[in-house]
């Protein structure tokens, strides 16, 4: 069984309960088949200094995206925010959650925008991640072309249980995923559409990434403690189930002062046993808001790798 950080939760006994299926509109189709890229692996030998490259693996430089001949006025100004809450019967209160749309970005317009779910970490809630600054990064980096225009989502999960006692992960998949691609102009296909969290958020985007792979052509973990009812076991279940042409980008980062170290090595030495394709990064720092911030510009051009500029 891989070994679990001191930031995982009480786990139940009981077993998960089956995803329902529930007729929502404008369900995504059939799963689009994703190569798989090689494995690339952190070296073991850190830098004695504090401050280190972004990133201590060979992971290749995104190629930029072309600017068009004349960048639009309103890239200049800063994305929306729009918070929301999700009526559902399979919780008590309502669901809140985030939406970042980008800038020049207009309602009803013939674009439509790959969509990426982030996740935040225990005790906290939708905000966390626009507080670290994903949304001026997110500005910054589409102003200059590095990325497309994209739409953040980031519900919020302020529960401490594990999955099969919590109903976060069935609400995402089954009301809020189809929620958001009725109402907002998304590419509603899993090669576009993306999942990531931080700390309990990194479980959960493991969780929901692997389970519910259809859904999601990539995944990333920043600081992943698994969740307790995710050993070995149920991690080679999801495992089998996923044709190998379809295995969804996997991106692993975590620091060298994180509790959740050892456990998060298990992960990766799990996937690379089975030759599942993933990134993993190992920089300096804590498992803390300071070390994640540091990191948002690396999380979105990962991300975004891949998702091309629409018309």
């Amino acid at each position: 069984m891989l070994a679990l950080g001191v930031s995982v939760l009480l786990a139940a006994c009981s077993p998960a309960p089956a995803r329902a299926s529930l007729p929502l509109p404008n369900q995504p189709g059939a799963a689009a088949v994703i190569l798989p890229s090689p494995t690339l692996r952190a070296s073991p030998t850190l830098p004695e200094p504090a401050s280190l490259p972004l990133s201590l693996t060979s992971t290749p430089t995104p190629t930029p995206i072309p600017p068009t001949a004349a960048a639009a006025p309103c890239l200049s100004q800063p994305g929306e925010l729009v918070d929301s809450q999700l009526v559902t019967d399979q919780m008590p209160e309502p669901l809140p959650f985030r939406v970042y749309l980008p800038p020049c970005y207009q309602a009803g317009g013939s674009q439509r925008y790959p969509v990426l779910y982030l996740l935040n970490g225990q005790d906290y809630s939708d905000d966390q991640w626009t507080r670290l600054g994903i949304a001026t990064t997110a500005d910054r980096l589409i102003a200059s072309a590095r990325i497309p225009p994209l739409i953040i989502v980031m519900p919020g999960d302020s529960d401490w249980r594990q999955p099969n006692e919590s109903p976060f992960g069935d609400v995402l998949v089954e009301e809020l995923v189809p929620w958001i691609d009725a109402h907002y102009p998304t590419l509603a296909d899993r090669q576009a559409r993306a999942i990531g969290g931080l700390s309990r958020g990194a479980a959960w985007a493991i969780h929901l990434g692997l389970e519910d792979w259809a859904l999601f052509g990539a995944i990333g973990a920043h600081s992943l403690p698994l969740f307790w009812d995710d050993d070995d076991e149920k991690i080679n279940e999801w495992l089998d189930a996923i044709p190998p042409i379809s295995f969804p980008r996997i991106y692993l980062d975590i620091s060298t002062k994180d509790l959740d170290l050892r456990s998060n090595q298990a992960f990766e030495s799990l996937l690379t046993a089975r030759g599942v394709p993933h990134e993993w990064h190992l920089f300096v720092g804590y498992h803390d808001e300071t070390y994640w911030s540091a990191h948002l510009e690396a999380y979105l051009l990962w991300y975004s790798r891949g998702w091309a500029r629409q018309p």
